[in-house]
């Protein structure tokens, strides 16, 4: 049996970063997936993801996502593949705001993160808001934080373009091979699959939605399942200020509605892509529903996108799911298993991960081959829960 230094398993966001990282570190890599990554079963599809540097949810993340447009930068110079588009990220909120972004304090937050990071940043009131972006029908009491360097990328492009370079450097991928365990000894893990058994070093978790399954126990309470709903709605007219030279990457926490909304410019074609986050009920990956009923567009439009963006018309051109796998305080875990050092967990998930997902790729790596990160990951361990 061939020893690993690191067996990776999942290929989505985190796992294809860090099969990429230790690969062209010279590891031994086996990664593992039960689909075929880039899919749309999980978390990581759906075209587009929200980047921006000044983290409302924590300063502490922030140098993660600037070191990712860093290593997305240079994987685009290494594959010519188009991964982040930094045109700009509004976000708008109110002292009478009701939903909450994530964490209380989320625009705060923000604000203080670009001060802190000297990240370039502007504070608009309402009126300079209509004056720069008219497509937004904002209060005369909202007022918003714009930051050039905010955008989108594309995580199904990052996902790909991580693998290609993952096996140009060697590793080895396995996709439609499903785990069924894993077990540590002293020396080495060994992992079950349907189809064989391997052994490593080390093994890294990064299973995203299937996370609570494979770590079992009591474990799997730190991780809540949530189904996600994504909307394309089709802009009525000229869609020319719609486009991402004119219409930044959005998050708006709204008055009288629990829920924020966020969405993007126009990519391809003539809609625009609008998503909130529900967290009523918890789901399963084998369970969840993937079907967006005929009542749920209806009310997204009256309740989210009608009352925001007049211009944005009724018809939507394609819905998506994905699944938010969420911690009690929104934060990510990335810490090694309380039962074993040769085990980690890389749960970096609860909304707001991708954006963070190429340098924590980097972090795992290191962890691997240098038993420390450059990155501060004490934020991420798993006993603060």
């Amino acid at each position: 049996m061939t020893t690993y230094d690191a067996i990776v398993l999942g290929l989505g966001a985190m796992g294809s970063a860090a099969s990429y990282q230790l690969a062209r570190r010279g590891a031994r890599v086996l990664g593992i997936d039960q689909f075929a990554p880039p899919h749309d079963l999980g978390s990581t599809h759906g075209e587009t993801r929200v980047t921006r540097l000044a983290i409302g949810e924590g300063e502490h993340y922030t140098p993660l996502v600037i070191r990712s447009h860093e290593i997305w930068r240079v994987i685009e110079r290494e594959t010519g593949a188009d991964l982040l588009t930094a045109k700009g990220g509004l976000i708008i909120s109110s002292d009478g705001k009701s939903s909450v972004m994530h964490v209380e304090g989320f625009f705060r937050n923000t604000v203080a993160a670009a001060r802190k990071y000297g990240i370039a940043h502007e504070r608009l009131d309402a009126a300079e808001i209509r004056r720069r972006y008219p497509q937004f029908a904002v209060r005369d009491d909202e007022y918003g934080y714009f930051e050039p360097g905010a955008g989108f990328v594309r995580p199904e492009a990052c996902i790909r373009a991580q693998l290609d370079l993952a096996r140009k450097y060697g590793a080895e991928l396995h996709v439609n091979e499903t785990v069924l365990g894993f077990d540590p000894a002293a020396d080495r893990v060994t992992v079950t699959t349907d189809k064989g058994t391997y052994s490593a070093d080390q093994l890294i978790v990064a299973a995203g939605a299937w996370l609570p399954q494979i770590l079992g126990g009591h474990f799997a309470r730190f991780f809540q399942v949530f189904r996600q709903v994504l909307y394309w709605f089709d802009v009525e007219g000229n869609v020319a200020p719609f486009r991402p030279e004119r219409f930044p990457i959005f998050i708006w926490e709204l008055q009288e509605s629990r829920q924020a909304v966020y969405g993007f410019p126009v990519i391809d074609g003539a809609s625009i892509k609008i998503a909130t986050e529900q967290y009523d009920g918890t789901t399963t990956p084998q369970t969840v529903a993937r079907t967006v009923a005929p009542q749920e567009i209806a009310a997204m439009y009256q309740n989210f996108v009608a009352p925001c963006f007049p211009a944005v018309g009724p018809r939507c051109l394609r819905t998506a799911t994905c699944l938010y796998t969420v911690t009690p305080d929104f934060g990510f875990v990335i810490d090694r298993h309380p039962a074993s050092d040769r085990v980690i967990i890389a749960s970096p998930c609860s909304g707001h991960g991708f954006k963070h997902s190429a340098a924590i790729g980097e972090a795992l790596a290191e962890l691997v081959l240098d038993g420390k990160s450059r990155h501060d990951l004490g934020p991420f361990r798993l006993d603060r829960l």
